[in-house]
């Protein structure tokens, strides 16, 4: 899956290894609300493509998949081996295919052995080398807290195979982040950019989601959420992300499901709103029906972004069901 449409342009970007990932989640969350073999269809040919994407030579998954091999840059990044796995392992359950899972499970043993360092992880790395590339404040290049959405696919992991190093480093990683989550946005000085870390900061609190039962994971959740609502209302009229109000609606639903945080439902309501405001109508079959990325001072961006779309429609099914009474999904069919 490319990792976004030009829509000026009418062409693709190249393609993403994680944005296939999260692809093949949105497709199988489809499936299960549709019973449409054609949805599973279409995510077992982008799970083959992730499994034949893996680079033997150097055992890694390359962030990005050309036909022919050629690609501007070689490397391979922590949070997306994570993002695949976890697509993988939900392809496997619903094939029962072997490669899916085994695929899976090299992915999350790359992580371990390629990425997590003494100190934390590191996000990037060239291939064939390995070499850690340098980082920066952007937070894609940094190691913190969004990470731990990555690393749900170890305790995914764990649940199917048993092997302890998967929870461990698991539980390694979520130790770390909810240490230091709360530090996050002071990390970006730039107000313009404050949208963007909610999009990642959504991510570790999506991740919390696994293990809301503790004490101390409802305690970041409620003030993560809390946090999360107020620098978007405070920024959203600069520049907005449609993907954020809907990562901050699912994990205020599971929050709510799973009895951690009480739904403020009016604020939900709003971010169902704003979410869906970015549904696009188009002659173009490759536009209609899915979500633009943003919203810059009023004028939208020239993106149909596939992330953004898998994020809101899930967001808004979910939000369907809440309002219908119906119980949510569980928490490991989040995309």
């Amino acid at each position: 899956m490319a990792r976004y449409h030009f829509i000026a342009e009418n062409r693709n970007a190249r393609v993403s290894t994680e944005i296939t990932g999260y692809t093949v989640s949105a497709l199988l969350e489809l499936f299960d609300r549709s019973c449409d073999e054609s949805y599973l269809e279409a995510a077992v040919r982008g799970g083959d493509l992730l499994v034949n994407a893996w680079d033997s030579r150097c055992s890694a998954m390359p962030f990005e998949w050309s036909a022919n091999g050629e690609l501007p840059e070689h490397h391979s990044y922590f949070f997306d081996n994570g993002i695949i796995a976890r697509a993988l392992l939900r392809l496997w359950r619903t094939t029962g295919l072997q490669q899916y899972l085994d695929m899976a499970v090299c992915c999350g043993e790359s992580m371990s052995r390629d990425f997590v360092n003494r100190r934390d992880i590191h996000p990037i790395l060239t291939l064939p080398g390995k070499t850690p590339v340098a980082r920066d404040a952007r937070w894609s290049r940094s190691s913190d807290c969004y990470q731990l959405k990555s690393a749900l696919a170890w305790l995914d992991l764990y649940e199917v195979t048993g092997n302890e190093s998967f929870r461990s480093e698991f539980e390694w990683t979520l130790e770390r982040s909810l240490q230091t989550h709360a530090e996050f946005f002071r990390h970006e000085p730039q107000k313009q950019r404050i949208m963007d870390r909610l999009h990642s900061y959504g991510y570790f609190l999506e991740a919390i989601l696994a293990v809301s039962e503790r004490p101390e994971v409802r305690q970041a959740l409620e003030e993560g959420i809390e946090r999360e609502a107020g620098y978007l209302r405070a920024v959203r009229h600069e520049f907005e992300r449609s993907d954020a109000n809907a990562q901050l609606l699912r994990v205020r639903l599971w929050a709510d499901a799973q009895g951690a945080v009480p739904l403020n439902e009016d604020a939900a309501a709003q971010e169902a709103r704003w979410a869906a405001a970015y549904q696009m109508e188009s002659d173009d079959p490759r536009l209609d029906g899915g979500f633009n990325f943003g919203c810059r001072e009023g004028v939208l961006s020239n993106y149909s972004n596939p992330v953004s779309t898998a994020f809101c429609l899930q967001a808004l099914a979910l939000w369907h069901d809440y309002k219908q009474g119906l119980p949510l999904a569980d928490r490991r069919s989040l995309i």
